[in-house]
């Protein structure tokens, strides 16, 4: 018997590069732009999940300027 596996994703971009390694490209462009542009803006540039953003830049330690966050009133 065979088992087959159940994606729960709603995000076809999603499961299009799940698990895909990241570029070294993809990395500095990451550290260039994340701590001034949207984690959804991110994602577009580098075609990856925004949450895929959120969990590479967490595992860089890189953090969303002051600037940005108070653009957005926090």
């Amino acid at each position: 018997m065979t088992s087959t596996r159940v994606s729960t994703r709603t995000n076809s971009r999603d499961s299009d590069r799940a698990g895909e390694v990241w570029t070294n490209g993809e990395v500095r462009t990451l550290r260039k732009i994340f701590g001034n542009t949207s984690n959804r803006s991110v994602a577009t540039a580098l075609d990856r999940s925004p949450k895929a953003v959120e969990r590479k830049a967490s595992k860089l330690g890189l953090t969303k300027t002051k600037k940005y966050l108070r653009s957005l009133g926090r």
